[in-house]
């Protein structure tokens, strides 16, 4: 899955796979996680985001399926 990165002090990096509705995120402070069952809309409000670390703390954790990626 490509990547991009962002200009956060919470996110270094997030890529999206519409196909499986797959979200993956790389932690500035470490650790990659891939989150299911992701509506595009989520992504796209992501990467416009003021703020992605606010967005991902609002919209995105607990809300959805997630796994640790070691």
């Amino acid at each position: 899955m490509r990547r991009v990165k962002f200009d956060s002090t919470a996110i270094a990096s997030a890529g999206y796979d519409p196909a499986t509705a797959v979200l993956e995120i790389e932690f500035a402070g470490g650790g990659l996680y891939r989150y299911r069952l992701v509506p595009p809309s989520v992504w796209r409000e992501l990467t416009a985001a003021e703020s992605a670390g606010r967005y991902f703390a609002e919209r995105i954790r607990d809300r959805f399926p997630e796994e640790w990626v070691p």
